[in-house]
């Protein structure tokens, strides 16, 4: 397959919009799951469900790229791609598996299935098919940097997942504020985590798509690391006082 390079361009361009609205909508009403879903709420879906659902496509679609693709890889498409597929191998066949979080919505679940499949293939076919590399390119310090600024991420935001995982006992239904870990110093750990991961992967990669998708993340995740730290000052008199440090927003 030739460089669709005009697709990949106003796919990304849409991400960077997608992205700016969803922040203007997230200032004004919270995404309705987890926490935020309205108890009288009908066509749910289980949480093991539907995150298994929304998250596969960003894994299965870059694996039918590479699989049909005609040309060997090189290792540079091969490093990047596959760093890209490691987190949502992990969201997808760990994450979901094990979380246990409430039921999502399904209007939620189709609209991030379908943002996964469209992304799924600007990331695959852009590394794939667009963006050469070379072997001076391997040892560039954007590289190394950004690969440890994506495994860092990505050790942040596994490690908070497992501490909200283990917040309550099981048959225990209050909520709890979270606390080791960088939730010691931030409200949103784990969105802290995944914003790290994929602000590394742009560093590595240098790309539109890269840097599109990045973006988004920080528009759509940082926005809900926001309402969340609102709703533990809410709910909790001591919040956010018990806190090392503090700083608004995901902070």
């Amino acid at each position: 397959m030739s460089c669709q390079e005009g697709a990949v361009w106003y796919l990304s361009c849409g991400l960077v919009f997608g992205g700016v609205m969803f922040l203007f909508r997230q200032m004004r009403v919270r995404t309705p799951y987890g926490r935020y879903v309205n108890p009288s709420a009908r066509l749910l879906v289980p949480a093991k469900l539907a995150w298994f659902l929304q998250e596969l496509p960003s894994l299965l679609v870059p694996v039918v790229l590479v699989l049909t693709a005609h040309s060997p890889s090189k290792l540079g498409q091969k490093l990047l791609l596959w760093t890209f597929c490691l987190h949502y191998f992990q969201r997808t066949f760990i994450f979901s598996l094990l979380t246990k979080g409430r039921p999502s919505p399904l209007k939620i679940v189709v609209s991030a299935t379908a943002f996964c499949s469209i992304n799924g293939f600007i990331q695959g076919h852009y590394h794939l098919h667009c963006f050469q590399y070379t072997e001076v390119w391997l040892a560039d310090i954007c590289l190394v940097t950004g690969l440890i600024l994506f495994f860092l991420g990505m050790a942040i935001n596994v490690h908070s997942d497992h501490i909200l995982r283990n917040l309550r006992k099981p048959g225990e239904f209050t909520y709890k504020i979270p606390t080791g870990g960088l939730f010691d110093y931030v409200s949103g750990a784990n969105f802290l985590g995944e914003i790290v991961e994929w602000l590394g992967y742009a560093v590595a990669t240098r790309s539109f798509p890269a840097i599109s998708f990045a973006f988004f993340t920080m528009c759509s995740i940082g926005p809900r690391a926001y309402h969340h730290h609102r709703f533990y000052k809410e709910k909790f008199s001591d919040y956010p006082q018990s806190r090392k440090a503090l700083v608004p927003f995901i902070f």
